[in-house]
């Protein structure tokens, strides 16, 4: 996914993107949405979240 569109999904959830790389974009929605904010923490294997949005993009 581009960083424009993670940037509509966070400005939708009413989060300010200010100067957020990919990772703490999406880590920010991952927390907005009451989810664990694991995107890119080399835990994909194991964060139990299989239907993540992010999950092919994730490290």
């Amino acid at each position: 996914m581009k960083v424009q569109e993670i940037k509509e999904i966070a400005g939708k959830l009413g989060l300010k993107t200010g100067k957020l790389n990919k990772g703490g974009l999406i880590r920010s929605i991952q927390t907005a949405e009451g989810n664990i904010p694991c995107f890119g923490t080399g835990k994909a294997a194991v964060c139990g979240q299989s239907t993540c949005l992010w999950r092919e993009d994730c490290t």
